[in-house]
């Protein structure tokens, strides 16, 4: 029975100090506020806290039309003592630090908090003990056995043995860069998402480009789709566009992903081919799924072997919603367009680059940044609303298809600079972690369904690859915005959380961290109706129309480029069932490509594909599209980064050598002397040329151009047959050449003629402002594709 008695005033602090000497039980009333003592405190502050929350006065806003509006969560401050973990936080052992700071968590923001230099510093290990002897294990004299206490020895091999994670299953093989991202305008009216809040803001970004296919290992230049992946540091989270090079994808829904990607990836009996689609059961997979077709131009077509990452468009692929303030929502695609141009590789230069240097892109990158000339992108949205989408001819939740730029034009919103190279490969490059589901307020999802698995599929392959649900905590993972919740514990945890409570709705913790109601991220409110079933929308089911639009807006020698690639691949397919399904592909999309494939393959080309009946009522709005062909996209950057070979041999006149290679850094381009060795070479007049590339080590498809000066050299390459082959490649990948007086000689030994119709062929008598001038121009031209032919006469 409860007593109605008081105690004294002396008696209740008495009571309150010893009651808060204990953690198992407490007082029936509320215990009185002790100053002298700061346990009593602590109780007596946690119980005022605790009281102050009758009861969850958000819950009547959790349901019905009221849940519209999510409620800020109930919240009030606390005194430190009430919110400490401990009332020894403050004993500071020199390691336990000073106590947590308000509302702040430390493992957040910029990186600087964790880069190490060990300049001036002695070796040590892990645990901070210097080693005295990094070159012997510890042993029972001289030439006796290594002794298993040698601890030193023990860490270091240890730490070795796991110093590998699990690569990603896709998008293995990639180059990472940061960078900002600088927006043009204010485009408050369309979205909520910080980066596009105001002109001339910037956002830092973190950008990894990658194959698809291939292992971490893999060449740069193998045919393939490229993952183009963008993480943006905004003041509220993160946000993660990960898409690709190509703006549609092979299949419509999540549900097929692991089919395709095991089709494409070696086949699993003998583990062959690495990075190539070029093998049967890809063709098996895609040839059985005419929803492939489309992104099947896009593969063949030059855009799939890139030359440089610098050089290629970026995509979202999805079609995402735009959320404004006021709760109103545009449908929207992403394009990334380089200000370098769009240009891309031969395949017989991709495949010779794959041997001479499989770093290819990744270096490009690099040398381009580290030189200062940083790559540039221009982020584009279309903007429509759903009634336009309703009314298209296709799907927009169909990943296969794309919006046609004559249909809805690209907005230009903002620009993207790559200004710095990462500190270290594993930790930035290897350890970000990209996902889809990664989005801001203002940035929303729509019901395109191969997006739903993908939301789903990128946080559950990191927690394999990055040990944990605690990838986020990585540095370069980590947001600039401060993380506050309750998700705690799990492998390799860095944050120390202050404080008892690790839930929500509490009183105990003042009610922190709370929702944060309207000023959090609010799904659009879609409507949505209909019964659970599996299916597609009958939209979904024509496949051949954007194929054809693709096809048909290429020129002719990217038609060319396509029907090639399609018969290199199909020649590697050994059973001809597959080649015969895919060539009723491709009779669906244009006679003529079929019938070059067909040609090549020594095959009849077999009847079209029936178009499924619901496929009928597709009528394509647009049949011919410009903006599908790259060669309309040169860029604004001239000869910038562009790498020249100015071969060099005892004779060379290094007069003409050197007023080249001015004039060629001077415009940003990367000329290098090539000898027939490293080393300085005899050459006329009075300048010291020192080749720091050899036609051993550097052959022709690592440069965009060549220059054969004049004097003997000529003479002195004659008889080296490298020389020969050097401007051969050249030629035939219909790069730029410049021969100067007596070099011309060295071009005709090659085969290669004079051609005034040739603007990439310059011969002139000698180097003056004129040439130099028309040199520069052509190459600005990147590749000259009227000489091409097939075969090649050189």
């Amino acid at each position: 029975m409860a007593s109605n008695r008081k105690s004294s005033p002396d008696q209740a602090a008495i009571a309150a100090m010893a009651a808060a000497r204990n953690t198992d039980s407490g007082p029936a009333g509320e215990p009185p506020a002790v100053e002298s003592d700061a346990a009593a405190m602590k109780m007596h502050d946690t119980a005022r806290t605790a009281a102050a929350f009758p009861h969850n006065a958000a819950k009547p806003s959790e349901h019905g039309e009221d849940s519209r509006q999510p409620a800020t969560g109930q919240h009030q401050a606390m005194s430190l003592g009430a919110a400490a973990s401990s009332l020894s936080e403050n004993n500071d052992s020199g390691k336990s630090g000073e106590p947590a700071r308000d509302g702040c968590n430390p493992t957040v923001g910029a990186m600087d908090r964790v880069r190490v230099d060990s300049a001036g510093r002695p070796l040590t290990t892990n645990q901070g003990v210097q080693v005295a002897d990094n070159q012997n294990s510890l042993k029972a004299g001289l030439r006796g056995p290594a002794l298993l206490k040698d601890f030193i020895l023990r860490e270091k091999i240890t730490h070795f043995d796991h110093e590998r994670i699990p690569e990603r299953v896709v998008h293995a093989r990639g180059s990472a860069a940061h960078g900002y991202f600088e927006a043009y305008d204010s485009f408050a009216h369309l979205t909520c998402a910080a980066p596009l809040q105001q002109k001339g803001k910037r956002t830092p970004v973190f950008v990894r480009f990658s194959t698809v296919a291939g292992e971490r290992g893999s060449k740069d230049t193998a045919r393939d789709v490229r993952g183009f992946a963008v993480k943006f540091y905004t003041e509220d989270g993160n946000w993660d566009l990960v898409g690709n090079n190509m703006p549609v994808f092979f299949i419509q829904d999540a549900m097929k992903f692991p089919d395709l990607i095991h089709a494409v990836k070696p086949e699993p009996h003998h583990a062959m081919p690495q990075a190539a689609s070029a093998h049967d059961t890809f063709w098996d997979f895609v040839s059985l799924m005419p929803e492939s077709t489309h992104m099947l131009m896009w593969l063949m077509s030059d855009r799939a072997i890139p030359r440089s990452y610098r050089m290629m468009q970026g995509f979202g692929v999805h079609t995402f919603r735009l959320v404004n303030a006021q709760g109103e929502s545009v449908l929207v695609k992403f394009h990334w367009t380089p200000l370098q141009g769009v240009h891309s590789l031969t395949w017989d230069e991709a495949v010779k680059i794959s041997g001479a240097d499989p770093d290819f892109h990744r270096r490009d990158l690099w040398e381009a940044i580290e030189a200062g000339q940083y790559p540039v992108w221009e982020l584009g949205l279309q903007v429509f609303s759903d009634a336009d989408a309703e009314a298209f001819s296709f799907d927009v939740l169909d990943a296969t298809k794309l919006v046609p730029e004559e249909l809805v034009p690209i907005v230009p919103v903002g620009r993207m600079v790559l200004d710095r190279n990462p500190d270290n490969f594993f930790a930035e490059t290897e350890q970000v972690a990209f996902c889809t589901a990664h989005v801001v307020p203002g940035i929303d999802f729509t019901n395109d369904p191969l997006l739903a698995g993908r939301i789903h599929s990128y946080v559950d392959t990191q927690i394999t690859r990055l040990g944990g649900p605690n990838f986020h905590e990585i540095p370069i993972n980590a947001p600039m915005a401060q993380v506050h919740n309750n998700q705690r514990d799990g492998m390799h945890r860095q944050a120390v959380n202050r404080g008892r409570v690790a839930y929500e709705p509490n009183s105990l913790g003042g009610g922190c961290p709370f929702q944060a109601g309207s000023a959090g991220f609010t799904s659009f409110p879609e409507p949505v109706a209909g019964e659970e079933r599996r299916g597609k929308p009958e939209k979904f089911a024509e496949h051949y129309a954007q194929a054809r639009l693709f096809y048909q807006s290429q020129s002719a020698i990217e038609q060319a480029h396509i029907a090639a690639a399609f018969r290199f691949e199909l020649s590697k397919v050994t059973v001809p069932a597959i080649r015969r399904r895919t060539l009723s592909l491709l009779a669906s999309v244009a006679d003529d490509l079929a019938q070059q494939v067909a040609d090549g393959l020594g095959m009849p080309v077999p009847e079209a594909l029936p178009p499924l009946p619901m496929a009928a009522e597709c009528a394509p709005e647009i049949t011919e599209s410009p903006a599908l062909s790259q060669l309309g996209m040169p860029g604004e950057v001239g000869i910038a980064s562009r790498k020249i070979a100015i071969l060099i041999a005892d004779g060379v006149n290094g007069e003409t050598v050197s007023v080249l290679q001015k004039a060629l850094l001077d415009a940003g381009a990367v000329p290098r002397l090539v000898g027939q060795r490293l080393g300085v070479v005899n050459s006329q007049g009075t300048a010291v040329l020192d080749a720091d590339a050899s036609l051993e080590n550097s052959p022709a498809v690592l440069f965009d151009g060549a220059v054969v000066a004049d004097g003997s050299l000529a003479q002195t390459l004659a008889s080296d047959g490298r020389a020969a082959e050097f401007l051969k490649d050249q030629f035939r990948h219909c790069k730029t050449l410049l021969a100067v007086g007596e070099g011309a000689s060295l071009l005709e030994g090659a085969g290669i003629l004079r051609d005034a119709d040739d603007a990439g062929l310059l011969i002139v008598d000698e180097c003056d402002d004129r040439a130099i001038e028309s040199f520069i121009e052509a190459l600005a031209r990147h590749r000259h594709f009227e000489r091409e032919r097939d075969p090649p006469p050189v």
